[in-house]
């Protein structure tokens, strides 16, 4: 009897391609913020030196593929990935999949998504979705961020799967392979390693724009904006880091409040009432995220304007900064 594919709606489209694969092969017990937490998921990167569409270049996230990678890795599963120099390759490659009835993830780029709303087309190449079959020419798509099940032309496969510019696709298509059931012991273990790797990325890695030092950076670079910039700029730089704290791949607060859902889950695996405690403190400071998310854009809509007004946002950078700091190292101390 052929195995079914089972859409499952998720906040983020890689944790969501994810956890489907990963049900799919057999772990029942996975979920979305499970595998963003032992993913690592959360992080926070500012590059001084890039821009994104004219803003700086914040992530809330580690690289795309990282969260996939790095829970399959504690888990003992193997992710095969493959890119192609030429459509061709990736259009055969991806049809043999479906054939052999493997559903596999591909990244894409939005723009040329036609079932996304025009409002939310934009130049981003790293989307995730899950193929899971064919008919009548069209495939069938499982795309986490979307309510129901869709499906996308030959040409349009095409199309995302090779859409130019940062990150390109180049065909990207990936699955688990050798997975196999996984003790309540096993689970325990990745768990321990994974918010112990997460503690360490958030409060320990060399360099200013990193982790939660990394927020505080964020927060000097706004106190200075308005003054080096002038008004408009400035507000236009606060709208990009609201788009690439709640547009782009959930970001600040949406990610926050999955890791508190990860801590949730991690206690009842762990019999640990610690990371249940901890995690009110990442909801809190992902209320905080959205708070800050909302200040900002009334700076970028220019219903806000004065110097006051960018000390403010910094502020509330540094309060999230503050809860954060406390939260992991709170965390980094709990024994497993």
């Amino acid at each position: 009897m052929e195995k079914k594919f089972q859409h499952i709606q998720a906040a983020h489209c890689e944790n969501g391609v994810a956890s489907s694969l990963l049900k799919y092969h057999g772990m029942d017990f996975m979920t979305e913020p499970l595998v963003f937490g032992l993913g690592s998921g959360i992080f926070y990167l500012h590059i001084p030196i890039l821009q994104i569409n004219g803003g700086p270049a914040i992530a809330f996230r580690g690289m795309p593929g990282a969260i996939f990678s790095k829970a399959s890795k504690l888990l003992g599963v193997k992710v095969n990935r493959k890119k192609f120099s030429n459509e061709k390759d990736a259009y055969d490659y991806l049809n043999q999949q479906i054939e052999i009835g493997n559903p596999v993830g591909c990244q894409v780029g939005v723009f040329n998504l036609p079932y996304f709303p025009t409002e939310y087309r934009f130049h981003f190449n790293a989307h995730n979705i899950v193929v899971y079959g064919k008919e009548n020419g069209n495939y069938l798509v499982s795309d986490p961020v979307m309510e129901t099940v869709t499906t996308l032309s030959e040409a349009d496969m095409i199309k995302v799967r090779f859409a130019k510019g940062p990150l390109a696709p180049k065909g990207h298509v990936y699955y688990p392979e050798n997975v196999k059931p996984i003790s309540k012991e096993h689970l325990q273990k990745a768990i321990a390693k994974a918010i112990k790797r997460t503690t360490i990325e958030m409060l320990s890695l060399p360099g200013p724009i990193v982790g939660v030092d990394g927020i505080n950076y964020t927060a000097r670079q706004i106190r200075k904006w308005r003054e080096k910039l002038g008004p408009r700029k400035a507000g236009l730089y606060l709208g990009q880091i609201v788009r690439m704290q709640e547009e782009i791949g959930t970001g600040g607060g949406g990610f926050r409040f999955l890791y508190a859902a990860f801590l949730e889950q991690a206690s009842e695996i762990m019999a640990n009432d610690n990371l249940l405690k901890l995690s009110d403190e990442f909801t809190k400071a992902g209320d905080m995220w959205r708070n800050s998310a909302i200040h900002m854009g009334r700076i970028y809509k220019g219903r806000l304007n004065e110097q006051k007004d960018f000390e403010e946002s910094a502020r509330l950078l540094d309060e999230i900064a503050e809860v954060e700091r406390a939260a992991f190292r709170e965390l980094r101390k709990i024994k497993f």
